[in-house]
């Protein structure tokens, strides 16, 4: 960003005496700093290093947002400005110029970043090279903002057609966005979305099959695209790539490609822990269906460690366990361990949940009877 600075010219008459270099060059710089709302900027730091010595000098501005110095020796400098000390220390600048010269006993600099930016858009003060890097900018961002404009229409009517059941309209809208631009891992996203929803839809087997396919097809797309665009800034990205994992997991479910369901799962919770309990709990469910009790159960501890609130985890827990249980010489039924604590367990955190019915119905079937601190408990036996 270009600054504008007055420049004296110097000039030492020698009279027959020269002058010490060394002790001349010595000058002041002095200067006020606004920020991009136009307002001054107190507490401020202004840094000045000189290219030939490397010295620095660090200049707080004052509560009129001036800063001033002493002593800086005559040379081209880089000036740095930042909004506060802790923000030098990280390198977050507002602005900075360089190839500031030094050349005479006092050079004044400001920064007035708003006036600065309002130039810079209208190309004043740039060199032919830099105006048509601007111009080819803000046509790059005027090109990007019509095809983002079209990719949400798009989404907007995609999404009212699947809303209505219309999952063929939805998934051509979405094709027909891809063609325009593939690089875009939302829209990717959003048609594995409508082919797996699609699929369940369908009574013919193969057809079925073909669209779990696509859906997983876009899935894996969505996550190569979302992979390659990592950006440490953006608050959702961790949440958006476990939900992409998510969904593709379910399609691989569907499929009944379990191991790779479970896989991808996994990297679900890799990729946010801190929401990890969803996904265990979606690799229980698919480990139950495919009648692998023993790792289903593994998974609802871990989703129970990570969510000890989570009911519906105590409730499929107990599920697994029932079929451990076992029948002793009597032909009475032995529950496994833990099998009536899981369901007493479902039933203190959710006493009305729609399994509630059904867990004091396998609690009665197993000869015992529902003790939560929202039921009835066994009686104290009398003295």
């Amino acid at each position: 960003m270009k600054k504008h600075f007055a420049i004296f010219l110097f000039a030492v008459l020698t009279l027959g005496v020269a002058v010490p270099l060394a002790s001349a060059q010595s000058a002041s710089v002095k200067g006020v700093c606004k920020d991009e709302q136009g307002n001054l900027i107190v507490g401020g730091v202004v840094q000045w290093n000189n290219l030939d010595t490397g010295q620095k000098w660090s200049l707080p501005t004052n509560k009129k947002g001036e800063y001033f110095s002493l002593g800086l020796s005559f040379g081209k400098y880089n000036v740095t400005l930042y909004r506060n000390a802790d923000d030098q220390k990280a390198g977050k600048e507002i602005d900075h110029l360089n190839g500031v010269p030094v050349t005479t006993d006092e050079t004044p600099l400001d920064f007035d970043v708003k006036k600065d930016m309002e130039k810079t858009a209208q190309g004043i003060g740039l060199t032919p090279e830099q105006a048509k890097k601007q111009q080819e900018l803000q046509e790059k961002q005027k090109k990007e903002g019509m095809t983002v404009k079209v990719l949400n229409d798009k989404l907007t009517a995609a999404r009212t057609a699947a809303d209505a059941g219309d999952f063929d309209t939805a998934i051509k809208t979405l094709e027909d966005a891809n063609q325009l631009d593939p690089s875009r891992d939302l829209i990717w996203f959003k048609l594995g979305d409508y082919y797996r929803m699609s699929a369940l839809k369908q009574t013919d087997k193969a057809e079925k099959d073909k669209r779990l396919g696509s859906a997983i097809e876009a899935y894996e797309k969505a996550i190569d695209i979302k992979k390659a665009i990592v950006n440490d800034k953006d608050p959702n990205l961790a949440a958006n790539l476990a939900a992409y994992y998510n969904n593709l997991a379910e399609a691989y479910a569907k499929s009944n490609k379990v191991d790779d369901a479970v896989k991808t799962y996994a990297l679900a919770a890799q990729a946010d822990p801190a929401h990890a309990a969803q996904a265990y709990f979606n690799t229980g469910a698919v480990l139950t269906n495919a009648g692998r009790a023993d790792e289903a159960l593994a998974m609802f501890d871990k989703c129970i460690a990570a969510d000890p609130t989570r009911a519906d985890a105590y409730y499929q827990k107990g599920v697994n366990l029932t079929g451990k249980a076992t029948i002793d010489k009597d032909n009475k039924t032995i529950p496994a361990p833990g099998t009536i604590e899981a369901f007493q367990k479902y039933l203190e955190l959710a006493p009305t949940g729609p399994y509630a019915q059904s867990a004091k119905d396998i609690i009665a079937q197993l000869g015992s009877s529902v003790e939560t601190s929202y039921g009835k408990k066994k009686a104290p036996k009398k003295q």
